[in-house]
């Protein structure tokens, strides 16, 4: 259950921020609606992560999947553009998820 508990306050962040970006300043009800939710969704998961995993761990890897999905849906969504340098960033943050997750003996699998 523990990836499961990563996955889904992942998921309520990435939400989160993406309707964070819509505030435009907390002046617009719905989009701050859903960032506040999505962030006490987003953190109670995360606790429930922190029953059986170290906090540096957690953060890492929910950190990193965030940015991740994050700056995907900025891509599309958005139209950010990313640069070969921001995409070797991204590369470099998914290859430290998967070194913890693959390697580290620190996480619970």
């Amino acid at each position: 259950m523990t990836y499961i508990y990563l996955i889904v306050a992942v998921a309520f962040e990435v939400v989160a921020t993406t309707a964070l970006k819509e505030t435009n300043g907390f002046t617009r009800l719905l989009p701050s609606l859903v960032t506040v939710a999505g962030y006490a969704a987003a953190f109670y998961f995360l606790s429930l992560v922190l029953r059986t995993v170290p906090v540096g761990i957690v953060y890492a890897l929910w950190c990193g999947a965030g940015i991740v999905f994050i700056t995907a849906i900025a891509w599309v969504w958005f139209r950010q553009a990313l640069d070969l340098p921001a995409l070797l960033g991204i590369g470099l943050i998914m290859a430290g998820v998967v070194v913890i997750n693959l390697f580290s003996k620190s996480v619970v699998h």
